[in-house]
């Protein structure tokens, strides 16, 4: 595959944001089950990918508003690491036979949105590359997105708590 092809996307890419949407819904806790906030701390907060590569794929993003990691506070970043150990086994249970994990950092780094660093967890399953994303560059999914947020923020309530 030459291209990454998300025709989903569109509406993100053709939108305008005025203020960085993370440092919205950083600010802004009483929209937690809008924005499909999945959990909440002091230090960061989860949120589900609204574009997501496969079914339940989250991110975790400080609340420190920056483009590089060597910008947080070394207690933040070791506070969100923490909990990215723990994401392991909450994908695991939600079904994952493999995860990956990953930080795109500035524009050049390949970020949908370079000005604040996000953490994503891409839980991957045996199969989810087959033919349909092969030869049509096209991906499908079996599962409704409320349900797996539910699952995910169920998830989180056990396993970052």
């Amino acid at each position: 595959m030459y291209r990454i092809y998300s025709p989903w996307r569109v509406a993100y890419f053709g939108s305008q944001a005025r203020s960085c949407v993370f440092c919205e819904i950083s600010k802004n806790p009483q929209d937690d089950e809008k924005n499909r906030v999945i959990y909440r701390d002091n230090v960061c907060f989860g949120v589900m990918n609204l574009y997501p590569y496969t079914p339940g794929h989250f991110m975790l993003i400080p609340h420190n508003h920056c483009d590089c990691p060597s910008l947080l506070d070394s207690s933040e970043w070791l506070h969100i690491q923490t909990l990215s150990q723990k994401a392991f086994e909450l994908l695991y249970e939600y079904g994952a036979s493999g995860i990956n994990m990953g930080m795109n950092i500035k524009k050049a780094g390949g970020a949908g949105i370079p000005e604040h660093i996000h953490l994503h967890f891409v839980p991957r399953y045996i199969g989810d590359t087959n033919f349909l994303t092969s030869i049509a560059h096209t991906r499908t999914f079996g599962i409704d997105f409320d349900s797996v947020f539910m699952k995910i923020k169920a998830l989180c309530e056990k396993h970052f708590a």
